[in-house]
């Protein structure tokens, strides 16, 4: 994981999220999962770099990035959409052919052979 991939929350305002195994997720391809009732894209390189991105294609307003082409531009591992073929970066979710266009980033790591997803922590009422 880079230092683009963290997230500058305070470690106390995210939650760690099980997500997959690491060996779910191919080198090359992405995985759909639903962490806390959010659709992520997990995205495995095949340099074995992972990242988490929001699912959804905001061109075709379909949940499909995780079924996009993984592949590099500019030197820089991207992911593009399997509808329009937008490319979008995996370390800042930022849109190539659209710089006004995102997605969210999620903070991932690998622990014990398991692929965790962190999210904002949820306010809870006493």
């Amino acid at each position: 994981m880079t230092d683009r991939q963290r997230r500058k929350e305070d470690p106390e305002e995210i939650e760690w999220h099980d997500a997959c195994a690491i060996d779910d997720v191919s080198p090359g391809m992405g995985l759909a999962v639903t962490v806390a009732h959010e659709q992520i894209a997990i995205v495995r390189t095949q340099s074995g770099l992972f990242a988490a991105l929001s699912n959804f294609d905001p061109f075709s307003k379909a949940y499909v990035i995780a079924r996009g082409i993984v592949g590099e531009q500019a030197g820089m591992p991207k992911i593009a959409s399997p509808i329009y073929e937008q490319s979008f970066y995996l370390e800042t979710g930022e849109c190539l052919e659209d710089r006004h266009v995102q997605l969210a980033v999620f903070p991932i790591r690998v622990l014990g052979g398991r692929i965790q997803i962190a999210l904002a922590a949820r306010v809870r009422t006493p």
